[in-house]
């Protein structure tokens, strides 16, 4: 297999891993957790709510430390974290310490998911990196597809426990061996006697906030369809087995527009790919409204193919825009914003769901519009373009 190859196939499967033992846990072992611990559900989502927010926290921190060591040292470190983490809710007995197990897990998120493996790959390749993070990304699309299942499988054939504690052993088997083996970025390269160092170029903030906007918008729109979905679909008159048949289309249709970006779409730029992408929620959406219930498999292909893409595009705009130089801490700051966002869309729009029903899709569908101005507002320089160049 070509060096680059092997590199994305490792980190993908180490990405999957990390997706699956981590965010699409508390969707099967919630209820156990809870009825367990003698809590309530919501309870449990609060502390994954709060793991969310201590990973934005030390988003920033985690890409400095990518951008100077490398992906290398800091995943595999993320794997040893998400292992204890994972123990330690596995022995838990009561709330707090649950609560103690999801912040420590919430350490290992802040470097070990996607804006860590983008991180990795940019340090790695520089402003060649599109495809590679496009090809991390078809892999860990099967997160949920292989995490979901082999959650309730262990939770329900040996206990939830027990499913935490085989998720631990496979990030020290596994994950670590996977993160060791990826390569050893090189040093940065020291600077001439009198050269002007500028390894952190200048950012216009405008477009700054701009991205970050996109990412918290986009970000909570995906979140709170991955919690919702099927609830509101019934809302707007579909039945139980139609609203789990759109939900089971989603995975698929991330993966089919992300084959897309890794095709067609690769000719262009990022943000042309963005913006289309912002805009597939908002039409799924109206043909929802037109056509009601027999139009939801139609809304949740186009909402989990936009979502797929909007997914690389938080790993390629940041590298199209403002070049390699910095990207891991920068990428940590943009996303900021975004993971907070995350962190409340479960509960936020919940309420708007119990308020107005299929209407709250009018929320999600302002906010797609909304990152969809934005990105339109975004606009690449020639300059910064040469500069990003130059950085590389």
């Amino acid at each position: 297999m070509p060096p680059r190859a092997r590199t994305v196939a490792v980190l993908g499967t180490a990405q999957t891993l990390a997706w699956a033992s981590t965010y699409y846990l508390p969707a099967i072992l919630a209820v156990p957790i809870a009825r367990d611990l003698g809590t309530s559900v919501p309870t449990v989502f609060g502390a994954f709510s709060l793991a969310l927010i201590v990973s934005a926290l030390l988003g920033p921190h985690s890409g400095r430390a990518i951008d100077h060591w490398g992906g290398r040292p800091v995943l595999s470190v993320t794997s040893i974290v998400f292992a204890a983490g994972l123990a330690l809710l596995g022995f838990a007995q009561s709330t707090a310490v649950m609560f103690i197990a999801w912040t420590l897990l919430g350490v290992g998120m802040g470097a070990g998911l996607y804006e860590g493996g983008f991180a990795t790959l940019v340090r790695l390749y520089g402003k060649d990196s599109r495809s590679a993070i496009t090809g991390i990304t078809l892999i860990a699309g099967f997160a949920s597809t292989v995490g979901w299942p082999l959650s309730a499988w262990m939770s329900t054939t040996y206990g939830w426990r027990e499913a935490c504690f085989a998720w631990a052993a496979l990030h020290l088997v596994l994950g670590l061996p996977l993160n060791l083996s990826l390569p050893q970025a090189e040093p940065p390269k020291p600077a001439e006697p009198g050269a002007v160092v500028d390894d952190a170029p200048e950012v216009p903030m405008r477009s700054v906030v701009l991205l970050s906007f996109v990412f918290a918008a986009t970000w909570f729109v995906s979140t709170a369809m991955a919690a919702h979905l099927p609830r509101l679909v019934m809302a707007a008159g579909a039945t139980l087995a139609t609203a789990v048949a759109v939900g089971a289309m989603i995975g698929p249709s991330q993966v089919a527009a992300r084959l897309l970006e890794f095709g067609f779409l690769s000719r262009i730029h990022p943000l042309l790919s963005g913006r289309l992408a912002a805009g597939l929620h908002p039409l799924g959406v109206a043909v929802l409204a037109l056509f009601g219930a027999p139009a939801a498999m139609v809304f949740g292909i186009l909402h989990g193919a936009g979502n797929g893409i909007l997914t690389i595009a938080k790993g390629t705009l940041p590298l199209a825009l403002f070049g390699p130089a910095g990207y891991g801490h920068r990428q940590g700051l943009l996303t900021v914003p975004a993971r907070i966002a995350q962190a409340f869309a479960p509960w936020l729009f919940g309420v708007c769901i119990d308020r107005w029903g299929a209407g709250a899709l009018v929320v999600s569908a302002g906010m797609s519009i909304a990152a969809l101005v934005a990105l339109l507002a975004l606009k690449p320089t020639q300059a910064r373009e040469q500069r990003a160049t130059a950085g590389s």
